[in-house]
């Protein structure tokens, strides 16, 4: 796996990387029919129409992947047969075929690769790509899409290049340290799949000009200063104002430092010790 970067033949070019997709096993092979679904992009619109999320629209026309964040197929021995591109999420995507026929994609850890066999269950070893639960996970182990619930499917860590470290299993509980920092407890009837996903360079890609972005999908951003007051809290002013506030958002909370997360909610219990934020050092709440 590597980084391209193109010749400066233009103003767009330059400085634009892509990936060199040497971790593709084919890349001219289409996805699995079975496996792929229309995906119908909302434009940030909920059912009623409105705009919930903004920044949203358009976009280059995919297919959705199915993956199976479940890993429910115990006992049966699955063979990885193509690591593929996935234009749906950061990291790649294997494709398994299973002893009695069945096919499905699952997030690829690094170091996965096509001939490689898998399995889930709890007669599995703690090797790469298994699925286990994590009272039966070693202490020090890297890990990923891990369950907050038993049976619910992985939720955390499934971005390209992300783990968490199992600390420790201890009754009911199991104790991981998340990629912010947070220590957390979660059920140890809870699935993870062992390794680090794969694709960890997409981080350090330059997208170089703005036509990549709408094709992803997101719509140019606008600054809340140079709104008029009533379409931002920060907007007006006579000349270029800095606002005169605290940055916030469109509804009114604080962008940089403010709390967003309900005090009372249940899950609060669950952490240990929280992430600390990257503005002030501060443990955030």
């Amino acid at each position: 796996m590597g980084i391209r970067t193109y010749k400066p033949t233009s103003a767009g070019r330059r400085g634009g990387m892509v990936s060199d997709f040497a971790d593709i096993t084919d890349k001219k092979k289409r996805p699995e029919k079975t496996l792929v679904s229309r995906f119908k992009r909302r434009g940030g619109r909920n059912f009623q129409g409105k705009i919930t999320c903004r920044h949203r629209g358009g976009g280059q026309r995919v297919l959705y992947r199915q993956i199976d964040f479940r890993r429910s197929k115990d006992g049966i021995t699955g063979l990885v047969t193509h690591i593929e591109y996935d234009p749906n999420r950061t990291c790649r995507i294997a494709l398994v075929q299973y002893e009695d026929g069945e096919k499905t994609y699952i997030l690829a850890p690094e170091g996965l690769a096509a001939g490689a066999k898998i399995g889930s269950g709890t007669s599995v070893e703690p090797l790469l790509g298994n699925c286990m639960p994590m009272r039966l996970i070693p202490v020090g182990t890297s890990i990923h899409n891990i369950e907050l619930q038993p049976g619910r499917g992985g939720q955390l860590c499934r971005s390209a290049g992300v783990y968490a470290v199992m600390n420790a299993s201890e009754g009911n509980w199991a104790q991981i340290t998340l990629p912010s920092g947070e220590v957390r407890r979660v059920p140890a009837e809870c699935r993870a799949t062992i390794g680090v996903l794969g694709y960890s360079e997409h981080s350090m890609i330059v997208i170089g000009k703005a036509g990549r972005v709408r094709r992803k999908g997101i719509r140019p951003y606008v600054r809340g200063s140079a709104m008029n007051p009533i379409s931002h809290p920060m907007g007006g002013g006579e000349g270029r104002r800095s606002g005169g506030r605290h940055p916030v958002s469109p509804t009114g909370k604080l962008a940089k430092g403010g709390r967003t997360r309900n005090p009372r909610r249940p899950t609060r219990n669950a952490i240990i010790r929280r992430r600390k934020s990257r503005r002030y050092g501060q443990v955030s709440l």
